[in-house]
């Protein structure tokens, strides 16, 4: 550690210089009773790990003003949803999100959409309803794990490109089951 200028220093000291240790330790492994091997467990309701989620709360916000709502819908329960479709689009690729993980997640549920179809709004509705609430985990698990992975992995282009034509097979609409999750089961 260097010393200010003012502290004394004895002239027939040898100056300290950085020298190796005489044991160097073996490099670390996962040995220990618990520890995960690989990547994490994956499955309905797990969530998708990742590097530095929380700044995706601050990415995903910043579409609050760009939101195209239908009646009933909450500029919250967007976010929140989406958030949690970024966040396991960014664990795909093993790092932290990015603002194209939010844009694709927002244009295939149609919340950039002005005139989105129908079909779209009223999936949503009762999908999304709740998402930011109290007991909103399971909407967001929900949400996440129903979109495709094919979807996650397309560009934010091809995922615009996709929109409106093939929105349910963008969202996962044919691949889940509603019923059960809109009546609370």
């Amino acid at each position: 550690m260097a010393a200010p200028k003012f502290a004394p220093v004895s002239p027939v000291e040898d100056p300290r210089s950085y020298a190796s240790p005489d044991h160097v330790p073996g490099a670390w492994m996962p040995d220990r009773p618990g520890e995960i091997v690989g990547f994490q467990p994956a499955g309905a309701q797990l969530g998708y790990q990742g590097p530095d989620q929380g700044f995706g709360i601050k990415i995903a916000n910043t579409f609050r003003s760009k939101l195209q709502l239908a009646g009933g819908e909450h500029a919250d329960d967007a976010i929140k949803g989406c958030l949690a479709i970024g966040l396991k689009r960014a664990s795909l690729f093993s790092r932290a999100p990015v603002i194209h993980d939010f844009t694709i997640a927002f244009t295939i549920w149609g919340w950039l959409d002005a005139d989105p179809p129908a079909g779209l709004v009223e999936l949503r509705r009762g999908l999304f309803v709740g998402a930011a609430g109290h007991h909103g985990y399971h909407h967001q698990r929900h949400l996440a794990d129903m979109v495709p992975e094919s979807t996650l992995r397309m560009t934010p282009q091809q995922a615009a490109a996709a929109y409106p034509g093939r929105w349910r097979d963008l969202v996962g609409a044919d691949h889940a089951d509603h019923a059960d999750h809109a009546a609370g089961h």
